[in-house]
């Protein structure tokens, strides 16, 4: 089966209350240097639907157990966002691995002890304050017997969704959530996941559609591409968006319950011949960003700190972009390539978005000079979410007639032809003036800001 493709220029938006933003934080991005560290002090009460706090691990009595040392001390502040804004909701993610094996493997092997997590589960989640929890076993089947591995995920889902089903109703309280970030290659799927089985008993399922590409092939290929490209062959023909939901949705999974991947993340390669296209000859990753430390990827502000310098380039079959300089090249996403992804996962019915992470976009705004989070408070923006709240006073003034702009118009974005470095946003009749990062102006025809 193969999924509508956005025909033209065309913005659809959602409606914010039946669509998610789901954010993802991890509990490592606080050792890296200087403005990059990321704890939960940095997130956004306002930004996202839901914040899911990575990771806590399973300890050998089938418990739920902290990894780094003030993990609960940074629950506590998660938690506290909810007193600033009580429809967010946040959930805790389980998973990882020892040793490379994954935590997982032994605790499903048995319905005791699957019956031991569970309930250390619920214990752990009410004590700590969240609102459900996340299974971070992305690869079922690759460290213990697939079939096995397979079937008792599974039992594991149906297992827990009717505990936390159990659990809401026995002590009178909300159900807990229950979802699961999944692989998004065809090859994964059919031997990790029973679709049809899961996904009745999931909240929301947050596809992986990233990492299609990286340094570990022998030419440059994007990250999160949208769709195939010419220079695809083999198996890279589904290493794509499009081909990755099509498989999961064939094989039984609920549009609604399926929310699209957005990376705030690149990944690199070491370009080895002067060309530097779409499928250029590559050996390894380029350097490690300064910030992250790892070879093979840069954080959306590591790439901000790159573009000026490199010669940027744009893949209209994959409507993603692609940057380089000397023998480095990096595939990431930008404001542009969210808002087309928005577009496809608005077309498709998909139930929202999700953020892998939080603390690789410009979360402070001292990198990119385009303010914070300039990627996840596009795609907020480019979902129609209304525009967040402001304790700022609002100065007494003559009224400005556009203000009266959106008055009768769809909800959506819209250029301001006086000044092109900005644009309207309307929600609800109201007029919001947004403002294009420096050098950028706003082109109607991807409802996005871009280079003139």
């Amino acid at each position: 089966m193969r999924l509508i493709r956005v025909l033209g220029i065309l913005l659809v938006l959602h409606i914010a209350s039946s669509s998610k933003l789901v954010c993802q934080m991890t509990n490592w991005a606080q050792y890296r240097p200087g403005n990059a560290k990321f704890t939960t002090d940095n997130v956004d009460p306002f930004l996202c639907t839901h914040v899911i706090y990575a990771l806590a691990t399973i300890n050998n009595f089938n418990q739920i157990v902290p990894i780094e040392w003030n993990d609960e001390q940074q629950f506590g502040t998660l938690s506290s966002l909810k007193k600033v804004n009580p429809d967010l909701k946040t959930l805790l993610s389980v998973g990882g691995s020892v040793n490379g094996i994954s935590p997982f493997i032994g605790m499903v092997a048995k319905p005791e002890s699957r019956a031991a997590f569970i309930k250390s589960a619920i214990s752990y989640l009410r004590t700590h304050n969240f609102d459900g929890l996340n299974l971070d076993w992305e690869y079922p089947g690759h460290n213990g017997s697939p079939q096995e591995d397979k079937e008792r995920f599974t039992l594991l889902i149906t297992e827990l969704s009717k505990a936390f089903e159990d659990d809401g109703k026995d002590n009178r309280r909300t159900k807990l959530l229950l979802s699961a970030n999944v692989a998004a290659l065809a090859s994964t799927i059919d031997r990790a996941y029973e679709v049809n089985k899961i996904s009745p008993h999931l909240d929301f399922i947050n596809l992986l559609t990233y990492d299609f590409h990286g340094s570990w092939d022998p030419v440059t290929g994007h990250n999160s591409p949208l769709y195939p490209s010419a220079v695809d062959s083999g198996s890279h023909i589904k290493h794509n968006i499009e081909s990755s939901v099509s498989h999961w949705m064939v094989l039984g999974a609920q549009p609604e319950k399926l929310l699209l991947g957005f990376p705030t993340y690149g990944r690199t390669f070491r370009l080895s011949t002067g060309n530097s296209g779409l499928g250029a000859p590559a050996n390894g990753p380029a350097e490690a960003g300064p910030y992250t430390r790892t070879a093979g990827f840069w954080s959306y502000y590591e790439v901000c700190a790159f573009l000026p310098s490199a010669t940027v380039e744009w893949i209209s079959e994959q409507e993603v972009p692609y940057a380089t300089y000397a023998n480095s090249w990096v595939g990431y996403d930008d404001q542009r390539s969210f808002s087309s992804k928005v577009q496809w996962m608005t077309a498709n019915n998909l139930g929202g978005a999700h953020v892998w992470t939080l603390d690789m976009d410009d979360f402070s705004g001292s990198f990119c000079s385009t303010g914070a989070y300039p990627l996840v408070n596009h795609l907020r923006m480019s979902m129609g979410f209304p525009p967040k709240p402001t304790t700022a006073p609002r100065p007494t003034t003559t009224r400005d007639p556009l203000a009266d702009f959106c008055r009768g118009r769809p909800d959506g974005l819209y250029e301001n032809p006086a000044d092109k470095t900005t644009f309207f946003q309307c929600h609800s009749g109201n007029t919001h003036l947004q403002h294009c990062q420096p050098g950028l102006i706003f082109w109607d025809s991807c409802k996005c800001c871009h280079w003139p």
